[in-house]
């Protein structure tokens, strides 16, 4: 089970995803707002690294992070936890809430099956 991210170490990783490597100097810099300390940063960093989400190469007293996991991979367990947490893993509970709030119509569904089910008939490529 993928462990779960404060904001702080959401924004990070965000960052992550979207420019690639850097280094924690490099990371204060696209933060938004105001810059918190290197230490700070330094932290979050470290822990996102002992969570398993980034890695890191050294360079002499230097470290050069980067994640290790991607923004789908993330996407995908977060959906997951949440559905196993307030839905007693039942996507079918999550599905109706949405057609129920009119968030999806039963056409938006229909044309989602069919999607679902072509690509189930067309071979891998």
């Amino acid at each position: 089970m993928m462990k779960h991210l404060t904001n702080r170490e959401e924004e990070i990783m965000e960052i992550f995803w979207e420019k690639g490597s850097m280094y924690v100097k490099d990371v204060i810099d696209l933060l938004n707002g105001p810059k918190p300390h290197y230490n700070t940063i330094s932290t979050v960093v470290r822990g996102l690294e002992e969570k398993g989400f980034v890695g890191h190469k050294q360079f002499g007293n230097t470290y050069l992070y980067f994640a290790v996991i991607s923004r789908e991979e993330f996407s995908k367990n977060s959906i997951k936890n949440l559905v196993s947490k307030y839905f007693n893993t039942s996507y079918a509970s999550v599905v109706s809430m949405f057609v129920e709030e009119q968030k999806i119509t039963t056409e938006e569904i229909q044309e989602l099956i069919r999607e679902v089910e072509s690509r189930k008939s067309t071979p891998n490529e």
